[in-house]
């Protein structure tokens, strides 16, 4: 492993990348902590301290673990990247529904940068949308935020409250739009999906916060009941299975066997060859979990207000099942995940469009006729793999809350033992590295993934070479490193001892 990472800097494109991405995550990291001018993020930040593990303001809580943090600093990055994502997504579903984008996709290169410029300018609609929407919010943080009181915490916005929302919103969707800017470009110069990396990089700038809160855990303070040995060790234990798991299923693949019948093609002879069409065992990824945590808290929130003015105390009682930490909650939860499982595969996943490919190119599935039986055994093993994803999905969902309600465990400690955070995390971190392997293995150098050493054949003794004169500067960029990571430990051991 040690020798893979020394190796990715040995290759200097590879290298360039990585610096490259570094670069542009750190400026995204920035940005996340410069508040907007105006606003006063302490109370803010206090009222969520004390609110950290309650069982409201979950969608105020996964929205900033997307920003990275932003949304309670206030900062001029507190749209995050999602007004972004949110534009895709719609505009991915619309391609299978509208005619026009459906024709647009299939026209190459040409229609993909059409529909790249219609969701940048939705992307900074829905930005100017949720931008009026939260600064409106800040200005009366009550309406939002449940229990937030302006007596006790005080006043977000400190200037006149015209002239903030104005340049407020500006601020953030032109934050939202330089986070977009970089996405891309991480995508094209650097290493990893850019738009992911981001919100990767932003779920785990907490990780020096949830290890002092385990550090606190195991260390108690007089009359505070901490954490015992065998404790720490089952949570240890379960953080390595959990990972295992997650790794597992987003690894995950059935195999369907695929033949090519051979074709004579003047005078050569094309196909004869086996393949296999991989079908995902959790082919819609995280969205049907995101999609669920938002929806669920709609229903909730318009039952509490409606029961609340009405004076129905069973429909205020009902609206209070509907959170965090209540068996309702979870029973919709999962039904929900495994609604939006099926949605997002009928929507994406092509069975016919794919038997007809293969049926063009002389493919077929060994035993099932070319054609329409083939689309309808796809969609019978999709059927099932989807069952089996969602079922996963469902329990990695949960998996944070029993640690948190049943366990008692510190938020910011069972957030990293699943839930949607986790989930992306893993994923993102298994595509850059497939990435970087890619690039170690075409210069024949070992990866991450692989053991044993892939010998250098003749043709590549020039590049031998030229990696061995290049390793003279790796020395100094390994010191450079070294120096900002001694750092970076200083400040976060430092943090540690001040409580967090």
């Amino acid at each position: 492993m040690l020798s893979a990472f020394t190796n990715s800097l040995k290759i200097p494109e590879l290298r360039s990348r990585i610096f490259y991405t570094l670069a542009l995550l750190f400026v995204a990291r920035v940005g996340a902590h410069i508040p907007l001018p105006g606003l006063n993020p302490q109370p803010l930040q206090d009222f969520f301290a004390q609110q950290a593990g309650s069982a409201g303001g979950a969608l105020v809580g996964l929205y900033n673990m997307f920003t990275g943090g932003a949304l309670v600093k206030g900062a001029v990055f507190a749209l995050g990247i999602m007004p972004y994502i949110s534009a895709s997504i719609i505009f991915q579903l619309m391609t299978a529904v509208v005619p026009a984008l459906s024709r647009l996709q299939q026209e190459g290169d040409v229609g993909r940068q059409k529909l790249t410029q219609y969701t940048r300018y939705a992307t900074v609609i829905i930005c100017l949308i949720q931008g009026t929407l939260l600064i409106l919010a800040l200005e009366n943080p009550a309406r939002l935020f449940q229990g937030y009181d302006v007596a006790q915490y005080g006043e977000i916005v400190i200037v006149s409250k015209t002239m903030f929302l104005i340049t407020s919103v500006i601020f953030m969707t032109a934050g939202t739009m330089i986070l977009m800017w970089m996405g891309e470009q991480i995508t094209s110069r650097g290493i990893g999906n850019g738009v992911s990396l981001l919100i990767t990089v932003g779920i785990l700038q907490d990780i020096p916060g949830a290890a002092g809160a385990l550090w606190h855990l195991i260390t108690p303070a007089a009359g505070v009941d901490g954490i015992k040995p065998p404790e720490l060790i089952i949570m240890l234990l379960l953080f390595v299975l959990v990972t295992m798991g997650i790794i597992m299923v987003v690894q995950g693949q059935r195999r369907i066997p695929v033949q090519y019948a051979k074709r004579v093609v003047g005078n050569k002879v094309m196909g004869g060859q086996n393949s296999f069409l991989p079908l995902k065992v959790n082919y819609s990824g995280v969205m049907p979990v995101i999609f669920a945590s938002a929806i669920l808290l709609f229903p909730q929130q318009i039952l509490s207000q409606l029961g609340a003015a009405m004076k129905w105390d069973f429909l205020v009682e009902f609206a209070n099942n509907l959170l965090r930490g209540h068996w309702v909650y979870y029973a919709g939860y999962a039904t929900l995940i495994l609604f939006f499982s099926y949605f997002w595969v009928s929507v994406m996943f092509k069975p016919i469009q794919i038997a007809d490919d293969l049926k063009k190119y002389g493919g077929y599935i060994p035993g099932v006729r070319p054609g329409a039986p083939t689309a309808q055994f796809l969609d019978f093993v999709m059927t099932r793999l989807t069952l089996a994803g969602a079922l996963f999905l469902t329990i990695i969902a949960v998996m944070p809350d029993v640690l948190l309600f049943e366990l008692n465990v510190p938020q910011r400690i069972a957030i990293f033992f699943g839930g949607t955070g986790m989930l992306i995390t893993v994923g993102v971190i298994l595509d850059t590295m497939k990435q970087i392997e890619t690039f170690l293995l075409q210069r024949h150098y070992d990866g991450f993934l692989k053991k044993g050493r892939v010998r250098a054949r003749g043709g590549n003794a020039s590049a031998a070479v030229s990696d061995a004169a290049d390793m003279k500067t790796v020395g100094k960029l390994w010191l450079a490193l070294g120096t900002l990571f001694a750092i970076g430990m200083a400040a976060w051991l430092t943090k540690i001892i001040q409580g967090g």
